[in-house]
């Protein structure tokens, strides 16, 4: 499986990961990345895990970070749609 990301999803992943490091330390902005890539290895094997969203949407939380990814699956491939924060933009 393919997986790509949209512009927004990839900005929203170093906005995350920059707002962590900042404001607790580096480690931390680190471990924010790699709940990502955790959460991408386990959809790739699963894509059908996420709950349904919206039209052709999956949403899939992160489980250390308030965070989900938000995707679709177009034929082969695993679009990140968006990284959306739960608590500030409830709903998004």
């Amino acid at each position: 499986m393919i997986v790509s990301l949209a512009e927004e999803a990839e900005r929203e992943l170093i906005d995350g990961a920059r707002f962590y490091a900042e404001q607790a330390n580096v480690d931390l902005g680190l471990a924010f990345v790699t709940e990502f890539e955790r959460s991408l290895e386990i959809l790739v094997a699963h894509p059908a895990l996420g709950t349904p969203w919206s039209t052709k949407t999956r949403r899939f939380p992160f489980r250390r970070f308030p965070y989900s990814l938000i995707y679709r699956i177009e034929g082969d491939e695993l679009r990140v749609i968006a990284l959306a924060h739960q608590r500030r933009r409830p709903g998004y």
